[in-house]
């Protein structure tokens, strides 16, 4: 999806895009760099989008390791099934994060290693925020994380509330930079 495309669907609706441009390699990079490929059963990302870190979430995992992608925006979804469709174990979801939990059920998975995630929960109403964060809790494995960017710690204490331990690396070489939040429960 080019530049043109992604700030037309930022601009239709910026609360749930939350970025003016892809988030860039650095970023992605530093986003999937803790996962556990070799061991990892099941990962989920939320918010998409264009697949910036989708692409190395691909690239890296094994063959039989199952990654589902959640993506609220229809035309990111679609760009995304065109996408990856062609790979096997990839689940694509038009929905929204919220219902994790409800998607994974379908498809009989009790808990998963990782959940990637580029939500912006600064602009995320506060209800559905709390709903994704303690749904997200509840999936993983012990000692899953939750590996998330914000551009601000202003949620930094809300999502404290959910994981004990919060690991934060700041990402200076994106627009806007940004700090990722490596989360999980003890």
């Amino acid at each position: 999806m080019n530049i043109v495309k992604f700030l037309i669907e930022y601009f239709k609706s910026p609360k749930t895009i939350g970025a003016v441009a892809p988030s860039s390699q650095r970023l992605a990079e530093r986003m999937v760099n803790d996962i556990d490929f070799d061991n990892a059963k099941c990962i989920v990302e939320y918010g998409p989008g264009t697949g910036v870190f989708t692409d190395k979430l691909v690239k890296r995992k094994k063959e039989d390791t199952l990654l589902v992608l959640i993506e609220y925006n229809i035309k990111f979804c679609e760009e995304l099934k065109n996408r990856y469709n062609i790979y096997g174990n990839i689940v694509i979801i038009n929905d929204s994060a919220e219902n994790v939990d409800k998607h994974l059920e379908k498809y009989n998975i009790k808990n998963v290693d990782y959940v990637v995630s580029g939500l912006p929960f600064a602009s995320l109403p506060k209800d559905i925020s709390t709903r994704i964060l303690n749904n997200t809790r509840n999936i993983l494995k012990k000692k899953g994380k939750f590996i998330t960017f914000q551009y601000t710690l202003v949620k930094k204490q809300f999502i404290e509330k959910y994981f004990s331990k919060i690991e934060l690396n700041r990402v200076v070489l994106n627009v806007p930079p940004a700090y990722v939040f490596k989360c999980e429960n003890s």
